[in-house]
């Protein structure tokens, strides 16, 4: 009997995990919106500064629209306020959400739906922001497939050795323009991702 508890307290711990943990937004409390926060949270550190992404249901949106915002927390070692920016929303799909900071910048990502067609695809913004004016300094995507007939299932953020080169890896179907390879995963880098405009390069595995 006492393995078997132990069985069935494992089987709701992983699928808590899996859904993130939360009721759906409908049923929540007020205030309750901190912990659909706290399941989406990736976080990093910039300039003394400490950043999350998040996503967050809009109330009263039918079909769900979620908001994925980053903010900066105020802080002794921040040398500037509190402040949060929109990074853009999701129709109908919880976005899969990345971020990777140094001193150099803060790069963000999340995988997103434009509409609620099921046929839609995912598509993956990633975006450079300034950690003190809170300000885009430029804007990629990814996508895959021709005409949409793809989808990027996930995006991961990560800096290099280097300090300077971004990578974006994870799961899709179809082609990414310009990839080498093929197969279901990609990896792709961004040379020189806080200073420049340097095109990517995609490898499928």
């Amino acid at each position: 009997m006492e393995m078997f508890k132990r069985g069935v307290y494992l089987c709701v711990s992983v699928a808590l995990a899996a859904c993130g943990g939360q009721e759906p937004q409908s049923q929540q409390e007020p205030g309750a919106e901190l912990v659909t926060q706290e399941a989406g949270l990736t976080a990093g550190t910039s300039r003394g500064c400490d950043f999350n992404i998040f996503s967050i249901q809009r109330p009263g949106t039918l079909p769900p629209v979620y908001d994925v915002r980053l903010n900066r927390a105020a802080s002794a070692t921040c040398p500037w306020a509190q402040a949060s920016l929109l990074l853009g929303s999701s129709t109908s799909f919880t976005p899969v959400l990345s971020l990777a900071a140094n001193d150099l910048g803060v790069a963000v990502s999340y995988v997103y739906k434009s509409s609620p067609s099921g046929s839609s695809p995912s598509l993956l913004s990633l975006r450079h922001v300034d950690p003190e004016t809170m300000a885009f300094v430029r804007s990629e995507g990814l996508s895959a497939g021709m005409f949409g007939s793809g989808r990027i299932y996930t995006g991961s953020l990560a800096i290099l050795a280097d300090g300077t080169t971004l990578t974006v890896s994870g799961t899709k179907t179809g082609v990414i323009s310009g990839e080498t390879g093929s197969g279901g995963n990609y990896v792709a880098t961004y040379a020189d991702f806080f200073t420049s405009t340097t095109p990517r390069t995609v490898v499928a595995y």
